[in-house]
C-alpha cells in the first residue's frame, strides 16, 4: 500500500518515531533457530525453491517480502508439482521443497541414498476443490464414489456424464443418475501433490473395495491434465458441464469462473469454506509443507529465510494466499521442528 505524507516537520518527527520502535521490535519477531532476517545486515547468496504449484503463491509472496529486506538475496520458487519437487530436492539440487502431501517412503529412500536429510515445516492448511461450471446445476453435491465413477480408472472412455451411471451404481454412488451432457475433465497431472491426494481421497478406497490391484489405483488417464493451476481454472470454466479440481485458493480466487460441488465424506454435503476446512469438516481437507535441507538449514541466508517464513509478517503469506492459517498449536509445532533441526521425520514412512 503506497501514498504521499504530507504535514508539519513535528508530523514527520513522529512518523520517524514510530517506525523506529517499529524496527527495534521485529528484531525480537522470530520464528526459527537462526534469527530474524530483518535483524540481519549483509546477507546474500541464493536460495532454490521448487516442488507444489499449490504452495508455490505462499512461498513466493514470502520471498517478495524477504526479497525487500535482503536485497543481495536471490530467491527462486518454482511449482512443477510436490513430486517433481521432491526428485530435485532428493537429488540436492534444490535447498527447500514445497509440498502439498507429506513426503513419502520413496522419495525418503531416495533422499536417504543421496545422504540428504530434511526438516519437515508445516504452514497451513488447504481443501481440495472439486470443480465445474456455474452454469451446470444438474448436480450440486459428489461422494467419493461420485468421484470414482466419473474420474477413476474405470471410467477411462467415459465421454459423458451419463455414460458413468451405471459404474456409478455398482460403487454405490449417491448422486447418480447423472445428466446427459459432455464430461470434460481438467485437472492436475501426476507430478502434483494435488493429484496425489485427490486420489487418496475419492479413488483408493473406491478401487480397493472393486477389488483393483494397487497400480490400478489411479485417476483416468484420458483427461487434460495441467501443472499450471491457472489452466485447469481456464478449462474448467470453458466447458459448461466441466468437472476438475485444484486447491482452495485457486477456486477462492475464481469464484464466478468456476463453482464448486460440495462433497460428501460421509457426514452430509460440505462446500469448501475457510471455516470447514480450518476445522477439517470438510472431507478433502489436507495440510500444506515445506522441506528444508538439513545441511542447508546450516546456511546463515536458509536458515534467515525460513526464519522470516516462520515470522508473523512471513507466514501471514498464507492467508495472504488465499489458504487457511494452521491453528495456533499446529503452528508452534512447526516453529519447534525448525527450532528443534528436527530432521528425518518421517524416516519410517
Amino acid at each position: 500500500m503506497t501514498g504521499v505524507l504530507k504535514g508539519r516537520t513535528s508530523f514527520l518527527f513522529v512518523i520517524l518515531a514510530v517506525a523506529l520502535m517499529a524496527a527495534a521490535c521485529s528484531s525480537e519477531e522470530s520464528g526459527g533457530g537462526g534469527g530474524n532476517a530483518n535483524a540481519q545486515e549483509g546477507l546474500s547468496g541464493e536460495i532454490v525453491v521448487s516442488g507444489s504449484s499449490t504452495v508455490e503463491p505462499i512461498t513466493s509472496l514470502v520471498a517478495e517480502k524477504f526479497s525487500g529486506e535482503n536485497p543481495d538475496v536471490s530467491v527462486s520458487v518454482d511449482g512443477p508439482g510436490t513430486s517433481d519437487g521432491f526428485e530435485l530436492f532428493c537429488k540436492g539440487e534444490t535447498n527447500i521443497s514445497d509440498a502439498s502431501r507429506p513426503i513419502e517412503a520413496e522419495e525418503v529412500q531416495a533422499c536417504k541414498k543421496e545422504g540428504i536429510d530434511f526438516i519437515e515445516v508445516k504452514v497451513g492448511i488447504d481443501g481440495i476443490s472439486v470443480l465445474t461450471s456455474p452454469s451446470f446445476n444438474e448436480v450440486t453435491c459428489l461422494d467419493f464414489a461420485d468421484m470414482y465413477a466419473l474420474v477413476g480408472p474405470e471410467s477411462k472412455g467415459f465421454e459423458n456424464w451419463s455414460d458413468a451411471n451405471d459404474l456409478a451404481e455398482q460403487v454405490g454412488a449417491g448422486n447418480a443418475p447423472y445428466p446427459d451432457v459432455p464430461l470434460d475433465i481438467t485437472a492436475p497431472g501426476e507430478e502434483s501433490g494435488t493429484y496425489d491426494t485427490f486420489v487418496e481421497f475419492a479413488i483408493e478406497p473406491v478401487a480397493e473395495e472393486q477389488g483393483l490391484p494397487e497400480d490400478q489405483w489411479i485417476a483416468r488417464p484420458d483427461y487434460t491434465a495441467s501443472d499450471d493451476d491457472n489452466v485447469i481454472i481456464q478449462g474448467i470454466g470453458g466447458s459448461d458441464s466441466s468437472f476438475g479440481w485444484v486447491g482452495y485458493a485457486f477456486y477462492a480466487q475464481n469464484e464466478g469462473t468456476v463453482k464448486a460441488f460440495e462433497v460428501d465424506g460421509g457426514d452430509g454435503c460440505v462446500a469448501p469454506t475457510q471455516e470447514t476446512i480450518e476445522t477439517k469438516e470438510y472431507p478433502m481437507s489436507r495440510d500444506l509443507f515445506f522441506y528444508v535441507n538439513a545441511d542447508d538449514a546450516e546456511d546463515e541466508t536458509v536458515s534467515a529465510f525460513v526464519d522470516f517464513y516462520l515470522s508473523e509478517t512471513g507466514i501471514s503469506s498464507t492467508t495472504e494466499a488465499g489458504y487457511v492459517a494452521l491453528p495456533e498449536d499446529q503452528f508452534q509445532e512447526s516453529v519447534d521442528a525448525w527450532e528443534n533441526q528436527e530432521t528425518g521425520s518421517r524416516e519410517e514412512a
